[in-house]
């Protein structure tokens, strides 16, 4: 008790507050902001089509996070991308990298600064590495009591490479949906995972208001 009683400044007291977060619950994914002036309840926005356009406009804009895709030395496919936008924004640029590394011996993922993002892109690049419709995670929320499974899709545009090795390159910048992806392939001996430990964001979040 008392420990918060001598800050006197907003953003310093955001700080404590997401270092002690981040302290209990080991995840990087829980933290604070503070703002002098009242924002929006993130809890009753509406969707914005405005906002959606701008989205998709940011997402053609960076390629969707896709870095590059080529064919190494010995036929092994390399495909790096920063995080994991939205399939129905960004799926074609997910179809035109893995078709262009259909024929591939083995393919390298590097996430080594992948900082996350949807969930549903997440299973949809997973597809094509499994020939069967497999489970990948279970998300549950809290509100509601919600349980939200992902499983990889029966169909993917072109090839699978479901026969051919995988690795996944991590690093500490790895985070998040990236965390997420490298540990479903992991469990499911799909993939071989080469770097450092990453991240640690284990927990879907969304902003809440606090006052």
């Amino acid at each position: 008790k008392g420990d918060y009683d001598a800050i006197s400044d907003g953003d310093d007291f955001a700080k404590r507050l997401t270092d002690d977060f981040q302290a209990i619950s080991h995840d990087k994914h829980l933290s604070v902001m503070f703002s002098p002036a009242a924002l929006p309840d993130f809890d009753n926005q509406k969707p914005d089509p405005n906002r959606e356009a701008e989205e998709r406009k940011q997402m053609e804009r960076v390629n969707c996070g896709f870095k590059k895709a080529e064919i190494l030395e010995g036929n092994i496919g390399y495909l790096k991308f920063d995080f994991f936008a939205g399939p129905g924004i960004c799926g074609p640029t997910v179809v035109a990298a893995m078709n262009f590394l259909a024929n591939v011996d083995a393919i390298i993922f590097d996430l080594r600064e992948n900082g996350g993002g949807d969930p549903k892109m997440i299973a949809f690049i997973s597809s094509y590495l499994f020939a069967e419709r497999t489970h990948l995670n279970d998300l549950w929320t809290r509100k509601g009591d919600v349980t939200d499974q992902y499983w990889t899709d029966p169909y993917v545009p072109g090839k699978r490479l479901d026969g051919k090795p995988a690795f996944v390159l991590t690093s500490k910048n790895t985070f998040s949906g990236g965390e997420e992806f490298t540990n479903n392939l992991k469990v499911l001996k799909r993939a071989t995972i080469v770097g450092e430990t990453t991240g640690g964001g284990a927990h879907p979040v969304r902003g809440h208001r606090i006052t």
